[in-house]
């Protein structure tokens, strides 16, 4: 067998596993696609969930999910940012940076059940928040951290050297060159790795199950005041996330309609997902080219 026949057959190989992969994830998206959007109305979206009677809607836990994803990211992002920054910019190579990157790397292996059960023993009971969206993003916040910690030190990191030296030269600090000129050039790259890493947060259910819990109160969407027990933004009610509440109705059983339901709120998951990584990949683009002044 000469090179050319053996070069051919490792490439057709290729194309068949990248087939094969592109083929299980659209028969999957179809799949939840098609079984799901025809139970998606804007009463199914607007509606509040019913637990004994069919007709319910996931109002709340769309909600609960988005306000538990803005409050992950306002409690990790400057933990990642810092983080990024000093693997980046700071660390020498020796033991302790070495320490710290396998730190990173066995926190993002660890199982979300893990983090959930510790989120449990520790924020729920001990530190005695009880189920709440509070709890839930911290325990999110170790899910959420070392996916968002090596984006923002690989997106340092892509940046040129000579960026660096030029503003060193100016007789910029080291810390005026990285927050006045490494920073906004890795700008795009770090919103990217936000977008990426809120999708992760966003369809994550284990850990929310030990530490938001698995109901949804009724709230007032009028009362803008954190403080009470009845308003939408405190952070210290229990908060079911829509990938809870798919597990929920199929677990309980005690909903009529819960095929039904939970096949529409997987499809407005799996769209919200995808809207995710589109905006991630549009908007990487659209930095890159605003500030490298590229067409």
């Amino acid at each position: 067998m000469n090179s050319k026949t053996t070069n051919n057959i490792a490439t057709g190989i290729i194309y068949v596993l990248v087939a094969a992969v592109v083929g299980i994830l659209i028969f999957l998206l179809g799949y939840i696609l098609i079984t799901g959007l025809p139970h998606v109305s804007w009463h199914f979206l607007t509606s509040a969930a019913q637990s004994f009677r069919a007709g319910g809607g996931i109002r709340d836990q769309l909600f609960n999910s988005l306000y538990l994803l803005v409050l992950t990211l306002i409690i990790s992002f400057p933990i990642a940012l810092g983080s990024g920054i000093y693997l980046s910019e700071y660390a020498p190579n020796n033991w302790l940076t070495g320490l710290i990157r396998t730190a990173i790397e066995v926190l993002s292996s660890l199982p979300s059940v893990v983090i959930g059960l510790f989120g449990y023993l520790l924020f729920v009971i001990q530190f005695r928040m009880g189920f709440s969206i509070l709890a839930g993003a911290i325990a999110l916040t170790f899910f959420n951290l070392p996916l968002l910690t090596r984006s923002v030190e690989e997106s340092l990191e892509d940046v040129s050297d000579l960026q660096r030296e030029a503003g060193l030269s100016l007789g910029l600090s080291h810390w005026k060159t990285i927050t006045g000129i490494v920073l906004p050039a890795a700008v795009p790259g770090i919103l990217t790795g936000i977008i990426l890493s809120a999708g992760r947060v966003f369809g994550e259910a284990a850990a929310l199950i030990y530490t938001a819990g698995q109901s949804a109160p009724i709230v007032n969407y009028s009362n803008w005041n954190p403080m009470s027990t009845t308003s939408f933004l405190n952070p210290m009610r229990p908060a079911e996330t829509l990938a809870v509440h798919i597990w929920k109705v199929n677990t309980e059983g005690v909903t009529p309609d819960a095929l039904s339901i939970s096949s529409g709120t997987s499809a407005v998951l799996i769209i919200v997902i995808l809207l995710f990584n589109l905006s991630a990949r549009l908007l990487g683009n659209w930095m890159y080219k605003k500030m490298t002044a590229t067409k």
